[in-house]
């Protein structure tokens, strides 16, 4: 959950909170939401109900992602949020879910390249959208306030929980851990849009934006934090040779090794080589010799949209809100 006033550049954040819940815990092999996943994710958003409660925030929008979209009782979860917390939520598309992350990174992506390959690992998926720089630069880049094009996206149905539980953890290590990245790489799909782009990675003029726990906890452990800093993660440029240094310093540690990671703990162990093992996928699918980290993404798009102004219909005349549409009927 992010909180946030608007600011003349954007928004600031003034409240957050993040838990990890494994929703998607057993989904693999049950085809639905535990009631145990399902029981944390209402403690948790209770949390988050009271926060907003006492900001008396005045707009909102809540989302569930890739879990959701695929559990047979996805619906009956965001019933039962709602009757529980107060708290109305989507089970947004992929599409959407990329669109969004994109959005939330726009100041990430480097307009002296010409294509971004944002990369959003998640639970249950992993969402990538191409991002055309060129286009972008033309058209005024950032600085211009509006988005730059999304050329084509995909969403592989692999993510840390559903990954981490399809390989459970054995004794060999190395074995273990190239075995996650090949199934990950195989989940990969080139959509028709991204092949005319391959020529940029190929080049040297494509990057890697990469939003997710996953990606911040690599750049925690290339960076040996003694404990997470969100100020030197966000906005870190890391190398391809960077990258793999740090996944390939956590695939040769047992659980206890990643655990005693400051950036790591006991909480990410089990699912921080899950993440490693798709990231290493994509940069293999998709080589390029800089990635950019963002410790933000889909909650600072979904913020974006709901603090962007209105737009100008023809005329002049400002489009009204969904809310001011209703009232007028």
């Amino acid at each position: 959950m992010l909180i946030a006033r608007r600011s003349p550049d954007g928004f600031r954040i003034i409240d957050s909170f993040s838990r990890i819940v494994r929703l998607g815990e057993g989904l693999n092999e049950s085809g639905a939401l535990s009631s145990a996943a399902m029981d944390r994710v209402i403690a948790a958003l209770s949390v988050c109900a009271d926060k907003m409660d006492r900001r008396s925030v005045k707009a909102s929008r809540c989302v569930a992602t890739q879990a959701c979209r695929i559990a047979s009782n996805g619906p009956e979860l965001m019933t039962r949020i709602k009757a529980e917390t107060g708290l109305d939520f989507d089970i947004i598309t992929a599409e959407e879910e990329a669109r969004l992350s994109v959005l939330g990174c726009l100041d990430l992506m480097d307009e002296s390249f010409e294509t971004a390959l944002v990369v959003d690992i998640g639970g249950g998926s992993t969402e990538l959208s191409w991002v055309d720089l060129a286009v972008w630069r033309e058209r005024g880049g950032y600085a211009s306030g509006g988005r730059p094009p999304v050329r084509t996206w995909a969403s592989a149905p692999v993510g840390v929980v559903t990954l981490a539980e399809r390989f459970p953890e054995t004794a060999e290590t190395a074995d273990w851990y190239a075995a996650m990245r090949d199934f990950a790489a195989a989940q990969l799909k080139t959509p028709k849009g991204a092949k005319k782009l391959r020529k940029h990675f190929r080049d040297g003029r494509a990057h890697l934006v990469g939003t997710s726990g996953t990606i911040t906890s690599v750049a925690g452990v290339h960076l040996e934090l003694p404990r997470y800093e969100r100020a030197k993660v966000d906005g870190l440029w890391m190398s391809a040779d960077e990258t793999l240094a740090a996944c390939n310093r956590l695939s040769a540690q047992d659980f206890k090794g990643r655990s005693a990671e400051p950036v790591i703990g006991t909480e990410r162990a089990d699912l921080v080589l899950a993440g490693c093992a798709i990231l290493e996928a994509v940069m293999a699918a998709w080589p390029a010799e800089r990635l950019r980290v963002g410790d933000r993404g889909l909650r600072e798009g979904l913020l974006m949209n709901l603090m962007r102004k209105p737009r100008r219909r023809r005329g002049g005349r400002r489009a009204r809100s969904t809310a001011q549409r209703k009232a007028a009927e």
